[in-house]
């Protein structure tokens, strides 16, 4: 029997064990409360790294990722391409979820199916099943405190109110309203004092009827824009209609949206016929006269075939949605025609395209319509192989991009046959009927053919009775304005100024822009009685074109860059000269989807059949 003596010295022992074990415990859970958020956070980090950089160095090179997906990491129940693509978007996505603690189960379950696919379809590694081991933990459990769902639905949150404003029932309308009171030009001058204010009449609303309009937005004058058509139009990507990369509605924005909040102005839709300028009048196409003070011509441009209009039924040019969208019907029609044609040498015509003309437009059509053959329409026919469809590109030029250095010229055809496109330079276009081509005394059998080979400016010179080039374009001077009318403008394709260091201004969008900003301030100047401007002086942008995938050419002067760097940068210039958020949101989302999957979702047929 134990002593009391010794029962207490081992009562005692225990309390003593007893409470080290419970400030370990205690200790070990402040640790496990502290540190291993941080620990989880590494873990995350760690893992996302190591996916995310083989996503981005694969995305850089999508022929490398598609050489690995056929060749070294083969899955035997997909093909290459479709594995390669599932790989990448796997690899650049689930990463960055993970990273952040942004859906963090979801994100798992790709990565931990694409480990697994990684350790029993080709490559067995321990390192695999470790990191199937955290991905399944992930899966199960979820990110732990660092984590960024709650943060990203606050700023998601705040990235509204900052897009759209506080709404009517905050100080901020109260402080505009009182500010528009006492300083009409930040909202607009009241009817009574516009009734008799200097009229403004810009004809087009193209990039610079609308860099006018906008221009004149706190000045003391009526604006009327008048438009044959009610949207604006972002020509530059028209040709991604054309071929199925966009709907007309990503590139078209209505007129009267985009002047709600101008109260100084007023749209008309209708068609100029014919300029009064003895009485300062426009006339419209319903008979109907709007007089001016001020009138704007920008009225753009047409296709011009040099004298051959009879080829216009046979070979449609790109200048209008209703252009893209009856070279899309023929495009896509061509392919569904030749799926159910018997006829082999009538097949082979309905899969000839050739695009006429090597500027910009000619070369992306080309480009777009190659992409779309090659993998756009993979899979999708049984009777016929889109790859075997022949795109050919006619320049009567020595080199394609004819604006743009040789070096780059030369870059750009060099990509465009990678594709598949035969680029015929120094050759001329003799002859254009239902059945094809003659290029150069070469006959050329083919049902779809698109021009891409001039332009003439509108009939807004003989209107005025002003003196034109052999293009059609108005002869200005130094301020814009036309010879003996010094209140008529024209800017953009409608305008020859030799204001590029003695040059005419090029036909592009920066170009218009800048000259319906410059008369802008040449009206609002005369308006408030300030001395005349200095002459109009042409700034250029550079030259922007691409080919296709990871593939286009940026000429900025002294810096030439080709390749994927060019291709971004000429997305991201195309993005910001897109007129609201709305829409840059849109196309970058279809260019991401088609930039991943190869697939283009507006392939309609529409307009009814040929």
């Amino acid at each position: 029997m134990l002593t009391a003596a010794v029962a207490a010295a081992r009562h005692r022992r225990a309390n003593i064990i007893a409470a080290f074990l419970g400030q370990m415990d205690d200790a070990l859970r402040v640790a496990e409360t502290t540190f291993y958020p941080f620990l989880d956070l590494a873990i995350r980090l760690w893992l996302a790294q190591l996916f995310w950089v083989s996503g981005i160095l694969k995305l850089a090179d999508w022929d490398t990722a598609l050489r690995l997906a056929t060749y070294e990491y083969p899955v035997t129940w997909l093909d290459p391409a479709t594995a390669a693509t599932l790989g990448i978007a796997i690899e650049v996505i689930g990463p960055v979820l993970l990273a952040f603690g942004l859906a963090t189960r979801l994100a798992a379950i790709p990565l931990l199916i694409l480990t697994l696919v990684t350790q029993f379809e080709y490559q067995a590694l321990d390192q695999h099943l470790y990191q199937a081991a955290l991905f399944g933990w992930y899966l199960i459990m979820g990110a732990d405190n660092i984590q960024t769902i709650d943060r990203f639905y606050q700023c998601l949150l705040l990235g509204l109110i900052a897009l759209h404003g506080p709404g009517l029932i905050a100080a901020d309308a109260a402080l505009k309203w009182q500010l528009a009171r006492w300083f009409p030009p930040l909202q607009s001058w009241s009817d009574a004092a516009l009734t008799d204010a200097p009229h403004v009449v810009i004809v087009g609303a193209g990039f610079g009827g609308l860099k006018a309009a906008h221009g004149l937005r706190q000045a003391a004058c009526r604006i009327t824009v008048i438009d044959k058509r009610n949207y604006h139009l972002f020509q530059p990507l028209l040709y991604q209609v054309a071929t199925a990369s966009l709907s007309p509605a990503d590139i078209a924005t209505p007129i009267r949206a985009m002047f709600r909040d101008q109260h100084n102005i007023r749209v008309v839709l209708g068609e100029v016929m014919d300029v009064d300028t003895a009485v300062r009048q426009v006339i419209l196409n319903d008979g109907s006269r709007i007089s001016y003070d001020y009138l704007v011509l920008a009225t753009g441009a047409r296709h011009s075939y040099f004298g051959r209009d009879d080829w216009e039924p046979y070979a449609p040019g790109l200048k209008q949605i209703e252009d893209a969208t009856a070279i899309r019907r023929r495009l896509l029609l061509a392919f569904e025609q030749a799926e159910n044609c018997a006829d082999p040498e009538e097949r082979q015509k309905l899969l000839t395209f050739v695009i006429v003309g090597g500027g910009p437009t000619g070369v992306e059509l080309a480009g777009a319509i190659a992409e779309l053959s090659q993998h756009g329409l993979a899979g999708e026919f049984r009777d016929i192989d889109p790859t075997q469809a022949r795109v050919l590109l006619v320049q009567s030029a020595p080199r394609l991009l004819p604006t743009f250095p040789e070096t780059l010229s030369a870059v750009a055809a060099q990509s465009l046959q990678a594709l598949g496109v035969e680029v015929l330079t120094k050759s001329r276009v003799e002859q254009i009927d239902d059945d094809g081509v003659r290029v150069s005394g070469q006959r050329i059998g083919s049902r779809t053919v698109f021009w891409a080979a001039g332009v003439m400016a509108s009939s807004a010179a003989q209107w005025i009775k002003g003196e034109a080039d052999s293009a059609g374009r108005l002869k200005v001077g130094a301020d814009l304005s036309a010879a003996g009318l010094p209140n008529v403008f024209a800017v953009g394709d409608t305008a020859l100024s030799a204001a590029w260091n003695g040059q005419p201004t090029p036909g592009l969008a920066p170009a218009a822009k800048q000259q319906g900003a410059y008369v802008a301030h040449v009206i609002k100047a005369r308006l408030e009685g300030q001395p005349e401007l200095p002459p109009f002086r042409y700034r250029h942008m550079g030259n922007l074109a691409t080919i296709g995938r990871q593939s286009a050419v940026v000429d900025f002067g002294p810096i030439r860059l080709s390749g994927a760097l060019a291709w971004w940068l000429w997305g991201v210039a195309h993005l910001l000269f897109l007129v609201d958020t709305r829409k840059r949101l849109s196309v970058a989302i279809e260019w991401f989807w088609a930039y991943l999957t190869f697939k283009r979702g507006t392939r309609l047929i529409t307009g009814g059949h040929e």
